[in-house]
């Protein structure tokens, strides 16, 4: 959040009790600029909408201040590497196969449902049940099941930099406070890493193209120097002590986005394959939830009960909370309240 933004305390708007005790007395703030002015420090400065460097307007001084959100109980996950790899081997606890480095080349049906995988090696997995999970590729794998024609968002596989710089200097920089920035008002996202960096990201503002891609295969993987300028300049735009390296660090990856930027998590209309598709980037902490929504829609539907017409509810398993799945439904319409970028 921002140094001059009010704090707002969301869970009492909406009537949600939770322990006060757990949070700050007040929120951190950056760069210790909620007494200055935006001309001088120009971190809380509001510049909506955001801009190319290119474009003069860029480089304008605001004169005006920003709000922002604060939400203390939000995180993020530091090392998705390792943590991957223990969700892989809890999986394997509860008996789970990973079959690596092979690729589903058929989708086989018998009498109206799915009925086996075929894989590029020739291995046949005969299972009356499919979930499709798989990422950038999850189009790819509905054509070759003959499913997607109802479904009234699409999606496709969409290119994404993210880079690293050397944390900000001086006492209330990101690193310091250990927050999670999501600023739309410049374009860019930004986080504390382990060891003192800043890990940041887009959040695909209008002025910038999407790199939307083919196959997912192809897509290179070094980052570019024209995206970690304008990155790197946004972040030190907000982050008054932020050094730009000369030289662009970080890593290239592919989302599976669709159309409102929500995922579908759902049945299909070929009876025994289900989907978990379009995260869109922003669903990988949701990861075990999503376990739980595709649990309870397959026990469903696959006792006689139509998804579509009575849909699922699930119920979280520590808050007692339900949850309806079907807004993530293939036959949603458009989320137009969206923020239509990673962020959900």
């Amino acid at each position: 959040m921002f140094g001059s933004a009010r704090y707002v305390d969301p869970a009492s708007q909406v009537g949600v009790t939770h322990d006060k005790s757990r949070h700050n007395s007040s929120p951190p703030s950056i760069h210790h600029t909620a007494h200055c002015s935006p001309e001088r420090h120009r971190g809380t400065g509001r510049h909506w909408p955001p801009k190319r460097l290119a474009d003069d307007a860029f480089w304008v001084p605001s004169s005006e201040h920003l709000g922002a959100v604060y939400t203390p109980d939000a995180g993020h996950v530091s090392d998705p590497q390792l943590a991957a790899a223990n969700l892989a081997d809890a999986a394997v606890r509860q008996g789970a196969v990973f079959m690596l480095s092979r690729a589903v080349t058929r989708v086989i049906r018998r009498s109206g449902r799915v009925a086996a995988v075929l894989l590029d090696d020739g291995t046949r997995i005969d299972t009356g049940i499919v979930v499709n999970v798989a990422g950038p590729w999850s189009g790819r794998i509905n054509e070759l099941a003959g499913v997607g024609d109802d479904f009234t968002v699409s999606l496709r596989p969409l290119r994404q930099e993210v880079h690293h710089v050397p944390g900000p200097a001086g006492e209330g920089g990101t690193a310091a406070t250990g927050m999670c920035v999501a600023d739309i008002d410049l374009g860019v996202y930004l986080r504390a890493e382990v060891g003192g960096g800043l890990i940041f990201g887009g959040t695909e503002p209008e002025c910038d193209p999407l790199q939307w891609v083919d196959d997912p295969d192809d897509v290179g993987t070094d980052v570019t120097k024209a995206v970690f300028e304008a990155q790197a300049t946004r972040a030190a735009r907000r982050l008054s002590t932020l050094t730009v390296p000369n030289r662009p660090r970080g890593v290239v990856g592919v989302y599976d986005v669709t159309d409102d930027w929500t995922p579908i998590y759902d049945k299909t209309n070929l009876p025994g394959y289900y989907v978990a598709i379009g995260t869109s980037g922003n669903q990988f902490k949701n990861a075990p939830l999503v376990g739980g929504f595709l649990r309870t829609i397959v026990d469903q539907t696959e006792n006689g009960v139509d998804h579509d017409l009575h849909p699922a509810v699930f119920r979280a398993p520590y808050t007692g909370h339900t949850i309806e799945p079907s807004a993530f439904s293939r036959l949603r319409p458009m989320n137009e309240k969206n923020s239509g970028t990673v962020l959900g």
